[in-house]
């Protein structure tokens, strides 16, 4: 129950941030200006996070993709995390990264249990 909640959870959630990013909207487009990437790079790592959504969601079914997109969102949260450290942002914008990343670490031990 604990596993197919927080992988809804965590599926929304990337879905919603890499539709953004993919879409390009206003904020998003702001954002990867003051990280220093381009959009298209922006919109890259939104397809990224949308296939970890979908990722989380199949691991319910087939633990060994959970455990992969597991491992790809701690990759890309830890990238965003040094983006946000090299952009001179301070703790409030690593807030979020860091709290998912834990809940996907989460997600990722009981996936494996």
């Amino acid at each position: 129950m604990a596993l197919t909640i927080l992988a809804i959870f965590l599926a929304v959630l990337f879905a919603l941030i890499g539709a953004a990013k993919v879409a390009a909207v206003p904020p998003m487009r702001e954002s990867a200006g003051r990280l220093g990437f381009s959009v298209s790079v922006y919109r890259l790592i939104g397809v990224l996070e949308l296939a970890g959504a979908a990722g989380a969601l199949l691991g319910l079914v087939r633990g060994v993709i959970g455990v992969l997109a597991a491992a790809g969102l701690l990759a890309l949260l830890a990238g965003a995390v040094v983006a946000l450290r090299r952009a001179g942002e301070g703790r409030t914008h690593l807030a979020l990264p860091t709290g998912t990343a834990v809940a996907v670490a989460v997600y990722l031990v009981l996936v494996v249990s």
